[in-house]
């Protein structure tokens, strides 16, 4: 995993994002053993009390759960990942959004870029195979 963070949110909850992208993305499955906190830092470079921090976190949204002697887990609940991803998406839209309005576009001109982007029929897939 790319492990990158930032001075303007503290360490753990970049980690909890950064968890929570790849679970939702399925590069973490669901039902996956999570390395333990000890590797896991060793390989963020970062404190393991920072990564138990980001864990408990993790555990306390219903994300991973712990099994005693055996580690941490994805959860195996799949309403739960759906649920995840929609979160995320809607952070990542709502920046999106922000971001359009501090450019001075409006609603409109933002869905009407996103419609030429993407493509007026259902189906097109140039957006997102880059040839568009």
């Amino acid at each position: 995993m790319h492990w990158s963070f930032s001075a303007d949110i503290p360490i753990y909850l970049q980690i909890v994002r950064q968890l929570e992208t790849c679970i939702a993305s399925g590069s973490i499955s669901r039902g996956e053993r999570m390395p333990s906190v000890r590797d896991l830092a060793v390989e963020a470079q970062v404190n393991p009390n920072t990564m138990q921090k980001a864990f408990a976190e993790l555990e306390k949204r219903g994300i991973v759960y712990s099994k005693r002697t055996a580690g941490r887990f994805v959860t195996d609940d799949p309403v739960k990942i759906a649920e995840l991803k929609r979160e995320l998406a809607r952070r990542q839209t709502d920046e999106f959004l922000s971001a359009m309005g501090r450019l001075g576009m409006t609603g409109g001109e933002t869905l009407a870029l996103l419609r030429d982007m993407i493509g007026e029929e259902e189906g097109k897939e140039n957006f997102i195979n880059g040839e568009g």
